[in-house]
């Protein structure tokens, strides 16, 4: 499979995993989107070693997470020590400006590993300083390594239909990008089809919503807000968000 350069990404993929193999196998950060599924490939046709693992944050959507028992189901579930609901009530509600989830929910794992993920920089201007081989800010002991770091969405479509590779099927409704459902960092018109397409979902943040307000309501911060859903409604609504195209999903 050859780009607009001559490259034939998939060689050059395979090469770059068998290249910085440990001895160990990688610990393969498992989102079960397209991008994670293209490694996933790439992996077992490179004959690595690897193990992966899910970082359940309970608020996936559950299309993502029974593709991932039926199709990845060797992939590991790393379940959090608190639930995300609970963790809310206690911490407060998620913000784009204060996004605490990701760090708690899903950059936990891999400590002292080589952790491969299916992250490519044409994904944002954030992403775009990527590099394929790079070590974790926050955790020195990890090294990330990124084997489709420059592939395009085409380049990733490609390879799904081209080897055949099964993929979520929420992809086939229009999603782009699949990860937490409601993220605040989403556009206002994508979180609201998420809260008409996954209404369980919904319901959860809206209790959890509720039992925050009560806890909290009495707060000089809180006083804006005559109720809990007037709250939901306003966090839904955050005229005031500016969208990040990071928001997702870390390693999608």
């Amino acid at each position: 499979m050859k780009d607009l350069f001559g490259h034939d990404n998939v060689e050059e993929a395979i090469e770059r995993l068998k290249t910085f193999e440990p001895q160990e196998g990688y610990y393969f950060a498992d989102s079960g989107g397209k991008d994670s599924s293209t490694v996933r490939e790439l992996l077992i046709m490179s004959d690595c070693k690897y193990d992966g693992h899910y970082s359940v944050t309970q608020i996936d959507p559950p299309e993502l997470v029974k593709f991932l028992r039926k199709h990845h189901p060797e992939t590991k579930w790393e379940y959090p020590k608190i639930p995300f609901f609970k963790r809310m009530v206690e911490k407060g509600f998620p913000m784009r400006v204060h996004r605490w989830c990701c760090s708690e929910y899903k950059e936990t794992g891999g400590h002292g590993r080589r952790v491969l993920t299916g992250l490519r920089s044409a994904e944002s201007q954030k992403r775009a300083g990527r590099k394929m081989v790079e070590q974790c800010f926050k955790d020195k002991s990890k090294i990330y390594v990124n084997p489709i770091i420059d592939w395009s969405f085409q380049d990733v479509w490609q390879f799904i239909r081209s080897y055949k590779v099964p993929y979520c099927s929420l992809y086939d409704e229009g999603f782009e990008r699949l990860g937490c459902v409601l993220c605040p960092n989403a556009y206002y018109k994508i979180r609201q089809r998420e809260r008409i397409r996954f209404p369980k979902l919904a319901k959860l943040w809206f209790k959890a919503f509720e039992k925050y307000y009560e806890k909290n309501k009495h707060l000089p911060s809180n006083q804006r807000w005559k109720s809990a859903e007037e709250l939901f409604e306003w966090w839904l609504g955050d005229g005031g968000y500016r969208f990040n195209p990071d928001q997702t999903v870390m390693f999608e």
